[in-house]
C-alpha cells in the first residue's frame, strides 16, 4: 500500500516490513502536530491489526536528500497561549515517542542530512538507528528557539549518548557529525549515502522478519524498562520558564523573519 506521494507522511507495505517516509522535504521535513498523531496510530497498529497486523520491522526515513526530520513545524507555536498549551504538546510528543519505543515491531531509523530536534527524538526512540556520512544530529534550542526538553527526552538522549555529551550538545547548540554520531553510539551503522543508508534499512527489516518475534520483544521491552525504572521529575516549571518567555516569542519571530534572535533572559 502506497499514499499518495503530496501527503506529508507517506505509509509503504512491502512483504513484512512497512516505511513511513516524513515527507516534507521543501521544511526538511519538519513535524507537524497531524504528522506526530499519524506516527502514534501506525506504531499503535504495527505487528497488530489491520493492514499492519503482519509487519515485523517498520522504517522511519526522510523524504529527499536535505534532512531526516529537522523538528517540529515551528509555525505551530505560533498558536500557543498559556503554559498548559506547551504542558500539552510535550506529553502529545512523548506519548508518541513511547508509541515507538513499545511498539509491537523493531523501529529502524534510517537517517540522512538534519536529524535535530523532534527528528532526533524519534530517532532516538527507535530500536535501531543507521545513518548517512551526512548526517547532523543535535537539539539546537537554545540558538534557535529558546524553548526546553521535556525531562522525559533527556532521558532518552542522555541513555544513548551519556549526561556529557548531551550537556554539550544543548548548551552549545552544536551539531554533532556522523563519526562523533557513530562513535557515541547514536548511529550503530555509517553507510555512505542515502540510498545506501534505505537499502540497508531495508535488507535489516526483512532479516529482522525471520527471527523469533517474542525474543526480539522482550529484550526491547526489558531495555525499555531498565531505562524507565525510575520516576520522572516533574518539569512543569521548567517548561512554563521556556515556553512563556519573552525570548520564546522572539525566538519564533526571529525565525520566520531570518534574523538572529535579540536575547535577553526574559
Amino acid at each position: 500500500m502506497t499514499n499518495a506521494q503530496d501527503q506529508d507522511l507517506i505509509l509503504d507495505i512491502d512483504g513484512q516490513v512497512a516505511t513511513i517516509t516524513l515527507n516534507r522535504p521543501h521544511r526538511r521535513n519538519a513535524l507537524t502536530f497531524e504528522m506526530y498523531e499519524e506516527i502514534r496510530q501506525i506504531c499503535m497498529r504495527a505487528g497488530k491489526s489491520g493492514d499492519l497486523k503482519d509487519i515485523k520491522a517498520l522504517i522511519f526515513m526522510g523524504g529527499g536528500d536535505k534532512a531526516f526530520a529537522a523538528g517540529t513545524d515551528i509555525s505551530r507555536f505560533k498558536d500557543f497561549t498559556s503554559t498548559q498549551d506547551a504542558i500539552d504538546y510535550e506529553t502529545r510528543v512523548d506519548s508518541v515517542m513511547e508509541e515507538i519505543e513499545t511498539c509491537a515491531v523493531p523501529t529502524i531509523a534510517a537517517l540522512n542530512g538534519f536529524v535535530t530536534g523532534g527528528g532526533a527524538a524519534i530517532a532516538g526512540a527507535c530500536t535501531v538507528r543507521i545513518g548517512a556520512e551526512d548526517i547532523k544530529v543535535g537539539v539546537p534550542i537554545a540558538r534557535t528557539l529558546g524553548n526546553c526538553l521535556a525531562i522525559s527526552n533527556l532521558r532518552r538522549f542522555i541513555a544513548l549518548v551519556g549526561e556529557p555529551r548531551v550537556t554539550y550538545m544543548l548548551v552549545t547548540a552544536n551539531l554533532i557529525d556522523a563519526a562523533e554520531a557513530h562513535s557515541a553510539g547514536f548511529i550503530s551503522e555509517l553507510l555512505p549515502d542515502r540510498d545506501a543508508v534505505i537499502a540497508r534499512a531495508r535488507a535489516l527489516g526483512e532479516e529482522i522478519a525471520t527471527f523469533a518475534p517474542l525474543s526480539i520483544q522482550a529484550s526491547r521491552e526489558g531495555i525499555r524498562r531498565l531505562r524507565v525504572a525510575s520516576p520522572l521529575p516533574d518539569d512543569s516549571d521548567l517548561i512554563k520558564l521556556c515556553y512563556e518567555s519573552a525570548d520564546f516569542k522572539e525566538g519564533m519571530t526571529a525565525f520566520f523573519e531570518k534574523r538572529q534572535p535579540d536575547w535577553r533572559g526574559e
